[in-house]
């Protein structure tokens, strides 16, 4: 039986080319190590046209405020490992950082991936993190190993 892993990253503000990229490059590196992936775009191919994501407000009943904090909390619930990629972040996500608060209240392991200058440097995110690296390469490392079981 594999790991379930929820992936949290920033949307808004970015293109829907950034964030469709972003997590089919991650599922499928995720989905290699052995993990059974999760992502916030499931269901949500109508908003491959966004030219700029916004953070609420989206006409489809699989893109309203309530049908996004739904599923995203259940998908947080489901998964047994958080992995929050925050490089580069331009904007706060509040999004990401209300995704590895559910993780945390249900004691998920959360490998976040952050800069130390990064705009998410705050108390709360460091403290919800299990474990915190500065580079994407060393996260999934980690994680391959981790999924593996490897040393």
């Amino acid at each position: 039986m594999s790991l379930k892993i929820y992936c949290v990253h920033p949307i808004s503000g970015l293109s829907a080319d950034e964030v469709f990229e972003y997590y089919s490059r991650t599922q499928k590196i995720l989905t290699e190590s052995g993990f059974d992936v999760f992502i916030p775009m499931f269901g949500k191919a109508n908003l491959r046209t966004e030219l700029k994501f916004k953070a609420s407000d989206y006409r489809s009943p699989l893109s309203t405020n309530k049908a996004i904090f739904s599923r995203d909390k259940w998908m947080v619930q489901q998964s047994d490992i958080l992995y929050a990629n925050l490089l580069g972040s331009k904007i706060v996500s509040i999004g990401s950082v209300m995704e590895l608060a559910f993780g945390n209240l249900q004691g998920k392991q959360i490998i976040l991936v952050m800069e130390k200058d990064n705009i998410h440097q705050h108390a709360f995110v460091i403290e919800a993190a299990s474990i915190i690296f500065e580079t994407e390469e060393e996260a999934l490392d980690y994680l391959h190993k981790l999924s593996n079981k490897q040393y």
